[in-house]
């Protein structure tokens, strides 16, 4: 009866650490195949769909996919009618059973990106792209429009070259406090009106907003001020 109860326990402790190491080891295996280097890819999720147009590598719920509650953090939107839910890329109306993934009607007005988006340039004009939707800045209401995909799509150009518009839009961030998609979003927009104010030069503006040959020397005094400002929110830069 001893050797009996000696054996299960040597089982059970070979057991337990046979479970520890393949633990040990799936953490390593999904920190190797979903590096953070870049900040703008997200691992795969059942029922999610990848987002690869223009390298954007991100995930989201299919267009049509129904969820019984609105992921945390969520943004309302009112629209001509009729309402929209915002959260993490991914637009929500309501239907039969919860809330529908959707995508969101030309000319609503969003005063943040998501958190993960893609800049192209189109006849040397910036959009912002994430999940199937184009987005515009729009001066005058101080934000983002859901915007009509530009002409020629599917061939994006370069960024303007000399002292255009900077390509600090292309920045990663790494959230260290376990910052969520939503305080992301938040934390650049606000980063950037505040690096905005204090350089002078805007990104979103055709040649920076400054005169020419002050573009070089206000792109750089941007960049700084805009990884000051996110390193000091608890983000790493790069």
């Amino acid at each position: 009866m001893k050797n009996v109860t000696r054996q299960w326990v040597v089982r059970g402790i070979s057991t337990l650490m046979l479970s520890l190491t393949l633990g040990a080891a799936s953490s390593s295996f999904a920190q190797e195949h979903h590096p953070n280097e870049h900040f703008a890819r997200g691992p795969a999720v059942h029922g999610q769909v990848l987002d690869n147009r223009y390298n954007h590598g991100h995930y989201y719920p299919a267009r049509g996919a129904v969820v019984r509650e609105l992921p945390g953090g969520y943004h309302p939107y009112f629209f001509h009618g009729d309402h929209f839910y915002f959260a993490g890329g991914v637009w929500y109306h309501p239907g039969p059973g919860g809330f529908v993934v959707v995508g969101p009607p030309v000319g609503l007005f969003v005063a943040t990106l998501p958190a993960f988006y893609t800049t192209l340039w189109f006849g040397g004009v910036p959009y912002y792209y994430a999940n199937d939707v184009y987005y515009q800045w729009n001066a005058p209401q101080n934000g983002y429009v859901v915007v009509d995909p530009p002409a020629g799509a599917d061939q994006p150009g370069a960024a303007p070259a000399g002292p255009g518009p900077a390509p600090a839009d292309n920045v990663y961030i790494y959230p260290r406090n376990g910052q969520t998609a939503d305080q992301q979003a938040a934390d650049r927009f606000e980063c950037h009106d505040w690096a905005k104010n204090q350089t002078g030069f805007d990104p979103t503006q055709p040649g920076g907003g400054v005169p020419p040959g002050d573009g070089g020397s206000k792109r750089e005094q941007y960049q700084r001020a805009m990884g000051a400002c996110l390193e000091a929110r608890g983000y790493s830069v790069k």
